[in-house]
């Protein structure tokens, strides 16, 4: 893959040449494959990925055995970045929930090309602030808003990162991302396919409308995307009392899905 060509990955496109000489020598492409796990809890980590298509699920693996997704990452993003704070063992268990590329490089790699770079410190800068965003927006939505839309919220994230309608998901990994019990999974996904939300639900794969489903979630889908595009595009010039649905950066970003 020719990174400075046109990387797929918002990060790696933002890098001058230079930057990326950095990383090269010992930059690869490599597959995700679905469920493979990237990060383990507990485990140093050993790769910083950039993926070009595809989604990972960030999880909290509790003592009793129960899972919980705190945030995703898709080609906006880089996984194992945080390394750059300090060798420590990985916090969370990163799992790829849809299947794609991505460029990864080692740990100590990038932590030498980080600490020579402005730029590549630049983009983590950015990225670590659209992950603080999610993760306390999630938090809020987990305490505040019924299941039915944290999961339509959910779903709406990964077709973000898909690029597609049908999502490769069956019910138990929806059970381990809401971190509620299989049946009631079951019962939202009826509840979802009453309203037109969902197409049908096969084996291994769930067909959304997402126009219905944007109408089902809570308002944090949209609030991630904005506060996310925010940092991205550098914009402060926007009057903070303005509303999500004042903000044209919004409707451009939904209408630009297929891109």
């Amino acid at each position: 893959m020719s990174i400075s060509g046109g990387s797929r990955n918002r990060l790696l496109a933002t890098l001058l040449p230079a930057d990326l000489d950095l990383l090269r020598p010992e930059l690869e492409t490599v597959a995700l494959e679905q469920d493979a796990v990237l990060a383990r809890a507990g485990d140093e980590i050993d790769y910083v990925f950039f993926p070009h298509s595809g989604a990972i699920l960030l999880m909290i693996d509790m003592a009793d055995g129960h899972t919980v997704a705190t945030g995703a990452v898709g080609r906006e993003g880089a996984v194992g970045s945080l390394s750059v704070l300090g060798a420590s063992p990985s916090g969370i268990t990163a799992v790829v929930r849809a299947a794609g590329t991505a460029s990864r490089v080692p740990a100590p790699c990038f932590h030498a090309a980080f600490g020579r770079s402005p730029r590549i410190r630049q983009a983590i800068q950015k990225h670590v602030r659209s992950m603080l965003i999610q993760f306390q927006l999630g938090s809020a939505c987990n305490a505040l808003h019924p299941v039915e839309a944290r999961m339509a919220r959910w779903l709406l994230q990964l077709r973000d990162r898909v690029d597609s309608d049908v999502l490769p998901l069956t019910q138990q990994a929806l059970s381990q991302i809401l971190g509620v019990r299989r049946t009631t999974v079951t019962l939202l996904m009826r509840n979802l396919r009453k309203r037109g939300a969902i197409r049908s639900d096969q084996r291994g794969r769930i067909e959304i409308d997402r126009a219905r489903l944007l109408a089902a979630a809570c308002e944090c889908h949209r609030a991630m995307r904005f506060e996310a595009e925010e940092i991205f595009s550098g914009d402060t010039g926007r009057t903070r009392g303005m509303t999500l649905a004042d903000d044209p950066r919004i409707s451009e970003v939904e209408a630009d899905d297929t891109v």
